[in-house]
This record gives C-alpha cells, structure tokens and sequence, in this order.
C-alpha cells in the first residue's frame, strides 16, 4: 500500500509541475506601465484558463491527501 501511494504521489507531483507550467501567464505587461491601480478589475477565468485553474486545485488536494495517507501509514 505504502509503494502505491508513494509511486502515485510522484506521477501527481510531475503532473502538477507540468500543469503549472503550462498555465497561462496572468501578467499583463501593460499594467507595468499604466497608472490605473486599481484591485477590482480582474477578469474571470475562462476556458483553458478555467479549467486549468480547477485541475490545479485538484491535483493539489489529492497530493495533501496522499502525503497524509503516507504520514499517517509510515507512523
């Protein structure tokens, strides 16, 4: 059980780097320049980026739940 966790939490670890990396950048370089500052004029997420975003999460929370399950089996 402990090698199965531990095998699944490496292919989940890869794929998060991989799906990090392959996410849209959120930088806009014409913000750097312009004097607009304000907070609230973000733009929802949508299509690629939407569910990028929502596989991210995903593949996070499975791999704090699997680094727990191999905490608590090693202990």
């Amino acid at each position: 059980m402990y090698d199965i966790l531990l095998t699944a939490m490496i292919v989940i670890a890869i794929l998060l780097i991989l799906v990090v990396i392959v996410q849209p950048s959120k930088n806009n370089p014409s913000n750097l320049t312009s004097s607009d500052t304000s907070v609230g004029k973000r733009k929802k997420a949508r299509g690629f980026e939407a569910a990028m975003n929502r596989f991210t999460v995903v593949l996070g929370f499975v791999f704090m739940v699997i680094a727990l399950l191999i905490a608590k089996i090693s202990s």
